[in-house]
């Protein structure tokens, strides 16, 4: 572990101390998950491939958690007070469908896959879900496909005619591959501005996910909702704290970075 993630840890210790022992942040929170068991070449520290055994601790943990209820992500279009936890995944890993499924299924937690899908065509040769194994995904009827892009670019470095190829592309893509409506998309990288948001609504999304690390309320616009993202290095202890809120301290250390 290395310094960062120690102090970290402290501050959010003392977050958790502060709260009251019942006590959590009131709102919608997203869960954020990549690979469950797939080791990620680009990834040299380790944090975004997760093992299915913690992975497995964290949804027990989640399936026991009494403060709200679990929902699909699409359910905060259909209620105004968005409140409750739910479980999404970026980039379209495999694993979400052979090792994640089966977990999730076991305890009746929803989820969504958000699949970049030029990764699709990239399938054979890497550890990516094919077309044949997102139909079966999309089949399954605790899981709600979206979008999240197509070649991973940030798309708040695309150009106006490549920003809305990558939206809308990808949108047409995956309905015509699962026979459903796309309606939601996460933003590859995190990276989304206003311009981004508008072309999104333009195309015909209705639910944008960020990286920003925090929990959404009410008034929160539907194309800007903030995430919480997980990391193999969260024990139990740590999933629980994040869950309250006791680390949503840290979309202030994203906003200090990005004004660098």
């Amino acid at each position: 572990m290395n310094w960062h993630r120690v102090i970290a840890c402290g501050i959010s210790e003392i977050f958790a101390l502060c709260r009251k022992s019942s006590e959590s942040r009131n709102g919608f929170r997203i869960l954020l998950y990549h690979a469950v068991g797939t080791p990620i070449k680009e990834d040299f520290r380790n944090l975004f491939s997760i093992s299915p055994e913690l992975f497995e601790t964290h949804m027990a943990e989640l399936s026991q958690y009494k403060e709200t209820s679990i929902i699909g992500l699409t359910d905060t279009l259909n209620t105004k007070q968005k409140h409750g936890v739910a479980v999404t995944f970026d980039d379209g890993y495999r694993d979400n469908l052979t090792i994640a499924a089966p977990i999730l299924e076991r305890y009746q937690v929803p989820f969504t896959v958000f699949i970049s899908t030029a990764y699709i065509r990239r399938s054979r040769t890497h550890p990516y879900l094919s077309e044949a194994e997102v139909r079966m995904l999309s089949e399954k009827p605790n899981v709600t496909i979206g979008s999240h892009g197509v070649s991973h670019a940030p798309l708040t470095e695309c150009s106006q005619e490549k920003l809305r190829d990558e939206l809308e592309s990808s949108k047409h893509y995956l309905e015509d591959l699962t026979g459903k409506e796309i309606v939601s998309i996460s933003y590859p990288h995190g990276r989304v501005n206003q311009r981004v948001i508008d072309a999104a609504a333009n195309v015909g999304y209705k639910i944008g996910a960020s990286s920003i690390f925090n929990i959404n309320h009410s008034s929160q616009n539907c194309l800007m909702l903030c995430r919480t993202c997980i990391l193999e290095s969260d024990s139990v202890r740590i999933f629980r704290q994040k869950l309250h809120g006791d680390w949503d301290w840290c979309h202030w250390r994203q906003y200090l970075s990005m004004q660098q």
